[in-house]
């Protein structure tokens, strides 16, 4: 899908400096780029979305508010790029309020009006759009300090692809200006006729308000943002209890293709479709805790009680020097009220005997029903059993394959390699309360996700085509009314498979079987591999971390985060290091990595012990590949000082203080293109593709009749000469630079 841009060919009524764009060429002072002017411009006040679709047929409405902040008149020419494949069935465009005649062009002329206006501008930014559609207007002028406001309605049939039905929208426009949107909102509202599964975002965080099966609300809301990818929504069409969606990428007919399977339950069932499960909880009553700490984790455990399901039962572990139990044996929840009672009367003293309480709370599971355990402690073990390899061994010896652990680490002196093993070696998930957070709401939140389960002891089989190395690794975990399991891996061969989920329900083994077509020629949804790449660098950092350093886990970090772009506080040499694109290049940020981890790996509690279990695990379990980071000026902390390594974050660079790092244009050093990645070194973008050792590049000048002819080979290409006028990218195992006139 293609972003919105505008092109405003400004009438000059002073003698005004003109854009860089612009002035690169000396181009006439009438044609200028606005979003390249800096500080003054025409800029985006408000950009609002809103898109119903009903059974498929989407309508989209939207209205932009632009500003003229020059002293100076603008007018010129409105171009709205359309996703490719797109048939508007219906546009209406206004302005301020007036109807005005809009045209829809096909592919070939709207490549005619890019190439015209990217010679004439000499700026590539347009080529992107090349093999797209588009929408195109004349602008009525806006008046200086002005604000004009247009608004279009078109109409399009979404296709289904293996159950899935995607929506997508142009948002972006950092290539186009450093100006933040000031405002953002999307509002897609959906019904349908048959029953509604999945619903996911790989580009936006979205809330979503659903209306029982056959219709849902999903929106997104922003302020003074750069927009950096399309918006992106698919959802999938229920065909079974149980719903399996899949996506799939190629990058050639030639490479092992990328998948996501989207594992939905229902969303909604009866209480009587719901497992029973016991619940035992197992809390910190040290010393340490006393406070508002104690507080808080009291008013956890009575959510929790407060929120068993009706054939639930409970019980409660409390542990210092020693621990204590609620109740002998496991009870209903007839008895909720004397344990609350039970919990307010307790004070928080005396050491920390994780060890004891554990054993305790393994010792009451039933075999014959799913068990969670929430265990939740701000320290480390000081009484009993003190070793973490011990205390692990004694937990998987006492416990029942049917135990579930969820583990809750409250502030930073917490044991992170016992609390990651335990919630990894039974299936749960591990939640960091931090000192500036409540650990009633952590708490609550995870607890509301797992209350309900309906599938447990989960595999999945897949016959007809290999595929290997998935994320979440076997053992899966448990499905839980409401959620969603997204799953990513790698595939061999092609064509039709069968997928079969199994698990076990009230003890007995359900089987599913859904029919996915696994992509043969080279195209697809192109955020699958950088999930994958996310992903497994994630479960890789946590082996390292967790079990000891290793080369060829360091090997195939550094690897994966210089082809896919994933920057993290210890893969910042993306950054940090010249030289990537050589065998000695490779081998530097090896020992860069080695150098970032060394500190906080080392050790199993403190600040940083905890920052890198919870930077791990955030990788490890996205649901969206992870942003290019913008660069901040020279000086700025460094990535891995942790201004950085969440979706769209801002970083800084150290090796600016030395003059080393120079930024491109729009202020990044890293930047996305379809399944690529491109690094800014020495003013060019430079494709991760690229070996220096191996390659030649062929040169192309810029605005060249060369330079129009590589087009020609894919339209593709024009998303890498979009980049600017100098780029070096890979095509089907060669080289091209793009060197400017």
């Amino acid at each position: 899908m293609k972003r919105t841009i505008v092109l405003l060919t400004l009438i000059t009524l002073l003698a005004v400096s003109i854009g860089p764009a612009a002035a690169r060429d000396a181009a006439p002072e009438s044609f200028e780029f606005p979003y390249f002017q800096g500080d003054r411009g025409v800029t985006i006040k408000a950009h609002r979305v809103s898109v119903e679709i009903d059974n498929q047929v989407a309508t989209t409405r939207i209205e932009q508010v632009f500003y003229n902040d020059n002293d100076r008149m603008a007018e010129g020419s409105y171009i709205f790029p359309l996703p490719i494949g797109a048939a508007v069935s219906d546009l209406v465009m206004w302005v301020d309020g007036r109807p005005i005649e809009a045209k829809i062009l096909d592919a070939d002329e709207a490549r005619d009006i890019y190439d015209q206006i990217v010679r004439q501008m000499r700026d590539p930014a347009l080529l992107e759009y090349v093999g797209a559609g588009a929408i195109q207007a004349s602008v009525f002028p806006i008046q200086p300090f002005s604000e004009v406001k247009i608004e279009i309605e078109y109409g399009q049939l979404l296709e289904i692809e293996n159950g899935l039905v995607q929506y997508e929208y142009p948002l972006r426009t950092d290539q186009f200006t450093r100006r933040p949107v000031e405002r953002i909102s999307i509002n897609v509202q959906v019904t349908s006729n048959d029953p509604i599964s999945t619903i996911y975002s790989p580009t936006h965080p979205i809330a979503i308000s659903r209306d029982g099966d056959f219709a849902f609300r999903a929106g997104y809301e922003s302020s003074y943002t750069r927009p950096e990818t399309d918006f992106s929504l698919y959802y999938g069409l229920a065909t079974d209890e149980i719903s399996v969606n899949a996506l799939t990428y190629r990058e050639s007919a030639n490479e092992n293709g990328f998948f996501t399977l989207m594992i939905t339950p229902p969303v909604e069932v009866n209480s009587d479709r719901v497992i029973p499960k016991d619940v035992i909880v197992v809390l910190d009553q040290s010393g340490s805790m006393f406070g508002d700490k104690w507080d808080q984790a009291r008013d956890a455990v009575k959510f929790v009680l407060d929120n068993l399901n009706p054939r639930d039962r409970f019980n409660v572990v409390v542990f210092s020097t020693g621990y204590r139990v609620f109740a002998n044996d496991l009870q209903p929840l007839s008895e909720v009220d004397d344990a609350k009672n039970w919990i307010s009367g307790l004070e928080a003293l005396g050491g920390t005997d994780i060890d004891g309480a554990l054993k305790a709370a393994m010792g009451m599971a039933d075999r014959e029903r799913s068990t969670v355990v929430l265990f939740l402690t701000d320290g480390l073990a000081t009484e009993g059993e003190t070793s973490t390899n011990a205390i692990l061994n004694n937990v998987e010896n006492s416990a029942s394959p049917n135990v579930r652990i969820f583990t809750f680490g409250v502030g930073n002196d917490v044991d992170t390699l016992l609390l990651d093993q335990l919630y990894q070696a039974f299936r749960g998930a591990g939640t960091y309360v931090r000192p500036d957070e409540r650990i009633d709401e952590e708490v609550s939140s995870l607890y509301n996700k797992i209350s309900a389960p309906v599938l447990t002891n989960v595999e999945l089989d897949v016959d007809g085509v290999m595929v290997e190395e998935m994320f979440p690794a076997a053992p899966l975990p448990d499905l839980f009314v409401g959620s969603q399991l997204i799953i990513v891996g790698r595939y061999r061969d092609d064509g039709p498979a069968t997928i079969k989920l199994s698990g076990e329900l009230d003890g007995a083994r359900q089987t599913f079987t859904y029919g996915v077509d696994f992509r043969k020629n080279a195209g697809g949804e192109i955020f699958i591999p950088r999930l994958w790449a996310t992903r497994k660098i994630g479960a890789l950092l946590n082996a390292i971390r967790l079990y000891g350093e290793d080369p060829e886990l360091v090997d195939s970090i550094v690897r994966l985060s210089i082809r896919y772009g994933i920057i993290t506080p210890y893969t910042s040499f993306l950054i940090t290091e010249d030289d990537i694109f050589t065998q000695t290049g490779v081998e530097e940020a090896q020992m860069a990595f080695e150098g970032e981890t060394d500190a906080d790996f080392g050790a199993a509690s403190g600040a940083n012990a905890v920052d890198a279990a919870e930077a791990a695990a955030d990788l490890s379990a996205a649901e969206a590949p992870m942003a290019a980071p913008t660069m901040t000026s020279p000086g700025a902390p460094a990535l891995r000082d942790g201004e950085g390594g969440e979706a769209g974050g801002v970083v800084g660079d150290s090796a600016d203080e030395a003059g080393r790092r120079d930024y491109s244009p729009d202020g990044q050093v890293i930047r996305y293109v379809a399944d690529r990645t491109f690094v800014w070194r020495d003013g060019a973008w430079i494709d991760t593709l690229y070996n220096a050792d191996e390659m030649t590049p062929a040169e192309v000048v810029f605005l060249s009749d060369a330079y129009f002819d590589l087009l020609d080979l894919d339209p593709a290409i024009g998303e890498f000469l979009a980049l600017g006028d100098h780029v070096l990218f890979v095509w089907d195992g060669a080289a091209y630079e793009v060197l400017p006139e």
